[in-house]
């Protein structure tokens, strides 16, 4: 191969990376801006097969999709003066490139704490003028529509961000608060717990005393009807007594002789030692009572 053989491959190859080098392409899901010596002369170039001056001038491609960033956890006050840790994201993207790359040099970490600097100061506005219920559950959506439109409007305006949504992933109450609440709380249960324990305490000793006195009511009630049957039974029995005895004196008179003898008589070591004139003796000196005067 001559020189000039060599002279015109290599001339061949000279174009061919001058056009390469001048040739570039930006997906669809990017947008562009061309810088020449560092300084930009082309924003928000389409997706598509573009040309630019080699060397001279350089292409910076940016994501237009919809991006999401969690915001670090932070602490912030409620109008109550209650502290509450909450947790949250961010989505959005980027609207307009020319001021996108301008504010923030195309530098996605700075965009993101550029934006994670107005969300934070936006939480803490939004959650300074709401309660602890209305920020966890009565006006967490409002909360939240309202925070996304402001910032969404500062962000446009300065930096070419349009952000879609911001959402709180958890809000928490510290561990410091978190116990303290624990602590009281176990400390009104308690608290209520010895009050019911009383109360039942209190109902007991009523129910007791009550039924002592229904008892001590029942047994008397009970003792002197006892008293007023067996009352009436004695002297029922005294009446039939009294008709039975004096229907038949002499027998009476047999049958009460007859129970001394067995009484006394009952053991057979028994030894009494009388007159035999004695009035005790009367029935057993004469086997017939009857003919006794």
């Amino acid at each position: 191969m001559g020189p000039k053989s060599i002279a015109g491959l290599a001339g061949a190859l000279v174009v061919i990376l001058l056009v390469l080098s001048s040739v570039f392409i930006i997906p669809e899901t990017h947008r562009g801006v061309v810088l020449r010596f560092g300084e930009l002369v082309e924003t928000d170039v389409p997706a598509g097969l573009h040309f630019k001056i080699p060397v001279v001038e350089q292409v910076r491609q940016f994501d237009i999709r919809l991006l999401t960033t969690d915001l670090p956890a932070k602490q912030y006050l409620t109008i109550e003066k209650k502290p509450l840790d909450v947790d949250s994201y961010v989505a959005w993207r980027i609207r307009d490139v020319d001021e996108y790359y301008r504010s923030t040099g195309g530098d996605e970490l700075r965009a993101q704490s550029l934006l994670l600097s107005r969300i934070d100061n936006g939480l803490r506005d939004e959650f300074g003028v709401r309660t602890m219920h209305e920020v966890v559950s009565g006006q967490r959506d409002e909360l939240m529509e309202n925070l996304t439109e402001r910032v969404n409007e500062r962000v446009m305006e300065a930096f070419g961000i349009e952000v879609v949504d911001i959402r709180v992933k958890a809000i928490e109450l510290p561990q410091s608060v978190s116990e303290n609440v624990y602590r009281r709380m176990a400390t009104e249960r308690e608290k209520l717990a010895q009050e019911f324990r009383s109360r039942g305490r209190e109902l007991a000793e009523g129910i007791r005393a009550d039924a002592d006195r229904q008892r001590t009511v029942t047994l008397a009630e009970a003792f002197a009807t006892a008293e007023e049957t067996r009352g009436e039974g004695d002297g029922e029995a005294a009446r039939i007594y009294a008709n039975a005895y004096g229907s038949d004196p002499e027998f009476y008179q047999l049958y009460r002789s007859l129970e001394a003898y067995q009484k006394t008589f009952s053991g057979k070591d028994d030894i009494m030692v009388i007159d035999s004139d004695n009035a005790f003796l009367k029935y057993l000196k004469d086997a017939n009572p009857a003919n006794v005067n």
